[in-house]
């Protein structure tokens, strides 16, 4: 692998970790317009509102991630790529504000025509959002995004047969995956009846996402035959044989109300389509443009390298605490009664030297990189102070508190 692929490998990351997390809340938005009425209906739309609540907007800084890699690795492909497919990446930006809205609005709603239509709202934008982004994705990987600003078919570019069905996939996937999720939390805290509701769902929608997969080969070969050919064979055949084994291996789990070891083969399944994608796509980003062509230059890839490896020292830790929270149970609405803890300045004060020491690593990473790594005045610059910082943090970490001193 050489430095330019870095990036591309870093954004194909955060694709697969947007796609499992995000596309599972927008499948539960889809769930909650299909839930149908009555009191079932209505825990099946407030169990998909609960349980992806606390991480709904964790899961978009995914999102955030692979559009900045992306924008600041390879920016003339980017470039061409907003341009073209400006009209779905649009629709997708709407509906993942409309859907982030519909989370505030929901909480104040005071009435059952309030929820209703929000909770429509929210559902439709879940449907719309994966498919804009599917059908962008769809642009690319059937070669319709040209070189150039705008050079682009502003429709046709994700119109297409190709880009219908990674759009139709993308719907089928979140749905398969919310439901997977949704069936395990309902285990975990209880509810069994909501949890053979989403047993059922999940079944179904791992089904029609398996068949659309299948059967979309046939649509590849007559619309993206170059694609068709690279996912044939080689590692990305290999990809695609492990998405099948896995979403079988979930289906079985699911039967057998194994859900929570199902939530995660479900979302290799998924994953491992997104890695079929880029292998057969590889080393084209563009048509006539490869990932060597299209990279920024050396010192610029190498900043970008050492900030995402720095951020993820912080991130990382956060997230998994955050996920740690949810699945363990800790967030879940009907516990009867939080057990007391420490206040949140007790909590702050117990935590400060883990995160000052976590920034001290992540200070001497950038420092070490940019001063032996990279060659222009300005990221040196960047790794003395790097460095700078890393002193002062460590000292700070390594410093006793005065928590368990006595008092005079």
């Amino acid at each position: 692998m050489h430095l330019y692929d870095v990036p591309l490998a870093f954004a194909l990351v955060g694709l697969v970790l947007y796609t499992v997390l995000a596309g599972a809340d927008f499948g539960a938005g889809a769930w909650r317009l299909l839930a149908g009425r009555g009191g079932v209906g209505e825990r099946i739309r407030d169990h998909a509102h609960h349980s992806m609540g606390p991480v709904w907007e964790a899961n978009h800084v995914w999102l955030i991630f692979v559009l900045t890699v992306m924008w600041t690795a390879y920016p003339a492909a980017f470039g061409s790529i907003a341009s073209t497919l400006s009209v779905p990446l649009l629709l997708a930006a709407i509906g993942i504000i409309v859907r982030g809205a519909a989370y505030a609005l929901r909480t104040g709603a005071q009435t059952p025509r309030e929820l209703r239509a929000i909770d429509g709202v929210s559902a439709i934008s879940s449907i719309v959002t994966p498919f804009a982004l599917g059908a962008a994705v769809g642009g690319i990987a059937s070669r319709r995004v040209p070189v150039g600003n705008a050079t682009g078919q502003l429709f046709s570019s994700w119109l297409n047969p190709t880009s219908g069905l990674i759009g139709g996939l993308a719907i089928a996937t979140s749905a398969y995956l919310a439901a997977v999720y949704l069936a395990a939390d309902a285990e975990r805290i209880g509810e069994r009846e909501l949890a053979q509701a989403f047993r059922a769902r999940a079944l179904a929608a791992g089904i029609a996402a398996g068949a659309v997969a299948l059967g979309g080969l046939a649509v590849l070969h007559a619309d993206a035959h170059p694609l068709y050919r690279a996912l044939i064979r080689g590692s990305a055949l290999g990809a695609l044989i492990s998405s099948i084994v896995a979403g079988c291996l979930t289906l079985m789990l699911v039967w057998r109300r194994r859900f929570e070891a199902a939530r995660y083969t479900a979302a290799l399944a998924v994953a491992a389509i997104i890695a079929g994608w880029g292998l057969a796509q590889h080393p084209l980003l563009l048509p006539g443009l490869t990932v060597a062509q299209a990279a920024a230059p050396h010192d610029t890839l190498i900043a970008i390298v050492v900030v995402v490896i720095a951020g993820g020292a912080l991130l990382f830790p956060s997230l998994g605490l955050l996920f740690g929270l949810l699945l363990s149970g800790r967030l879940d609405r009907d516990r009867a009664q939080a057990p007391s803890g420490p206040t949140g300045r007790a909590l702050l004060a117990a935590s400060a030297a883990g995160l000052l020491g976590r920034g001290a690593a992540v200070a001497l990473v950038m420092g070490v990189g940019f001063l032996t790594i990279a060659e222009a005045p300005w990221a040196h610059i960047i790794g003395v102070v790097s460095l700078c910082a890393f002193i002062v943090l460590g000292f700070a970490a390594l410093a006793p508190t005065d928590a368990g001193l006595p008092e005079d």
